[in-house]
């Protein structure tokens, strides 16, 4: 199996409102975001090119991306879920697979320091326990 990853950068802000109150992440807060996308396949199924995926068919996630999430509030960009970076790893890792087969898993990033990663046991299968 082959890997190739690509990293985003965007600024947002987001509550984290299921925290206590005194939390300092149940207060609106900023971070600098970094995503990671990891796209993998079998050495037999490379392009003619030789890629796992060409690295410029990622312009459009970059595009979607800082239309949708750049300097937006993440609480209204994902209306549907806590803004966490687990979230995010699993929002984003769901809205692109379909267009992006390829996609094995999304790490996301808030601070130098942490990070949270999206990675589905199976395409298409359960998450691993």
């Amino acid at each position: 199996m082959l890997t190739i990853t690509k990293e985003f950068h965007f600024s947002a802000s987001h509550v984290l409102d299921r925290l206590p109150s005194w939390h300092p992440c149940a207060r609106m807060h900023g971070h600098n975001y970094v995503v990671v996308l990891e796209l993998s396949a079998p050495r037999d199924a490379l392009t003619e090119a030789g890629f796992v995926r060409d690295y410029r068919e990622l312009d459009a996630f970059k595009k979607w991306m800082d239309d949708t999430l750049d300097h937006r509030h993440l609480n209204e960009a994902m209306v549907c879920v806590s803004p966490s970076a687990e979230n995010l790893a699993v929002w984003i890792f769901d809205l692109w697979s379909a267009r992006l087969p390829e996609l094995t898993a999304v790490r996301i990033s808030e601070t130098p320091k942490t990070w949270a990663t999206y990675r589905p046991a199976a395409r298409g299968g359960e998450d691993a326990p």
